[in-house]
């Protein structure tokens, strides 16, 4: 047996590619939108892609699974599983419980395991040449490291009203069927830690189910359905805005992008006439580089891990944008971005300076300075963090507005007081800022260390 992890740390997803090398034959299961990474496998090690599978309808990322079976020609394997409000609007070979998958000598079997949402699906590979019991599982966005998928998403993502405690009675029923498998059984899971998709996911890759009976606290609750439902549902992320756009994408009949696309690098001409237009400019330069001098009205927002999530938060998907970036960080980018199905890049400049505009700098404080600030009725302290970690500890004085939704709640920054932002290390914070001044507040300042800082020299903190 052959097998492939592939893990997209930008969104914390896994995918896996396992084959038959006695008959050549491979599985792509969860496949991200770039596919060529599975092309590039398969070739290396003489096999053909003939079965692309989903563990379910994807909600953080936009599945590439269409794409890699019109290049390749492999059958397409979907949940058929959730009733009639659930099912893919596409033509592919539909699966229910107990079904089975052959993949050369490999049989993939299908455990009907909902919870995260009606139709998910969980495979049980047997490596027949090896033993005839089975030896992994890949659960998806069912068990992770350390916890499971969250039943909240379609209720707060996809706005289905009253699905989310169903989907925690569901998800109960499913741990409880999890424990009946061998304990030996590796466990591959569809994320990792940083996921939106759980609150509390592990680093590792992958686990055992005797591991998770005896780690996770999801197998704690044996004979207390309520008591697993409430932990199950307190305390969850929020979800990105752009969740509900991915379940409806990974759903529908769309087109397909079959190679990952080529931008343009804007002139001069062409960056300031989609500016004055009002086109969306987002810088990813570092942010102590962005500080130092931005274009008006442009959002900074980082080139790293969270950088595709962050877009999700912050744009939709019917405008174009331009991104500032350097000419070998595009083809990352972009990829990043067409993982959400975030295809309208207009196009990209590398250098603030070269479209010869005035810059603007960020107010930067330190914490010597924040303190000065704290405790004044001319001050508003904004505290930029998720809910779940302003009500485990903030500042005192602190309000919160959570800077993924910041631009619907402009109403409750002041545009009168000095307003004073922080987050926990200062990312989140220098996204905050940048939109608060492309929204016209002046008068911001960034306390960029945050709770990280505060709290490591021992300041007071209230819940």
């Amino acid at each position: 047996m052959f097998f492939k992890h592939v893990y997209d740390e930008s969104l914390a997803q896994a995918s896996y590619l396992i084959g038959c090398q006695a008959k050549g034959e491979a599985i792509v299961i969860d496949a991200q939108r770039d596919v060529d990474v599975y092309l590039d496998i398969a070739k290396k090690n003489n096999l053909r892609i003939t079965h692309v599978a989903e563990t379910h309808i994807h909600a953080d990322f936009l599945s590439g699974s269409r794409e890699l079976a019109a290049i390749t020609g492999a059958t397409l394997f979907l949940s058929d599983e959730g009733g009639d409000d659930w099912q893919y609007q596409f033509d592919h070979q539909g699966l229910r419980d107990g079904d089975k998958i052959k993949v050369g000598n490999l049989t993939l079997e299908v455990l009907h395991t909902p919870g995260h949402t009606p139709e998910s699906i969980s495979f049980l590979l047997t490596d027949h040449p090896a033993t005839d019991a089975p030896v992994m599982v890949f659960t998806g966005d069912f068990v992770f490291v350390g916890d499971i998928g969250r039943p909240d998403l379609l209720e707060k993502a996809a706005g289905i009203v009253g699905t989310q405690e169903k989907g925690a009675q569901q998800m109960y029923q499913s741990v409880q069927r999890f424990t009946e498998l061998g304990d030996y059984i590796q466990v591959w899971p569809g994320h990792g830690a940083g996921s939106a998709c759980g609150k509390a996911l592990g680093a590792v890759p992958s686990t055992t189910v005797g591991y998770e009976k005896i780690r996770n606290w999801a197998f704690q609750f044996a004979s207390d359905e309520k008591a697993f439902v409430d932990y199950l549902l307190d305390g969850q992320p929020e979800p990105p805005t752009y969740f509900a756009m991915m379940k409806h994408l990974n759903k529908v009949d769309r087109p397909l992008l079959l190679e990952v696309p080529k931008h343009p690098k804007l002139t001069k001409e062409q960056f300031v006439a989609a500016y004055d237009k009002g086109l969306p400019v987002i810088d990813t330069r570092n942010k102590v580089d962005f500080a130092k001098g931005f274009i008006r009205g442009s959002i900074n927002i980082q080139n790293n891990k969270s950088f595709s999530t962050w877009m999700g938060w912050q744009l939709n998907y019917q405008e174009q944008f331009i991104l500032i970036a350097e000419e070998e960080q595009i083809e990352d980018l972009t990829r990043k971005l067409m993982r959400i199905g975030m295809d309208n890049m207009y196009g990209y400049i590398t250098d603030v300076g070269e479209v010869e505009m005035a810059l603007d700098t960020a107010d930067i404080i330190d914490r010597d300075t924040f303190k000065t600030y704290l405790n004044r009725e001319d001050v508003q302290l904004i505290d930029v963090r998720g809910a779940s970690e302003y009500a485990s500890g903030h500042i005192i004085g602190a309000e919160h507005v959570f800077v993924g939704t910041l631009q619907n709640h402009l109403d409750q920054i002041s545009r009168e007081k000095q307003v004073v932002i922080h987050c926990q290390a200062g990312d989140r914070s220098a996204i905050a800022y940048s939109i608060l001044r492309k929204h016209g507040f002046e008068n911001v300042k960034n306390y960029s260390g945050g709770m990280k800082d505060w709290k490591d020299a021992g300041e007071q903190t209230v819940v």
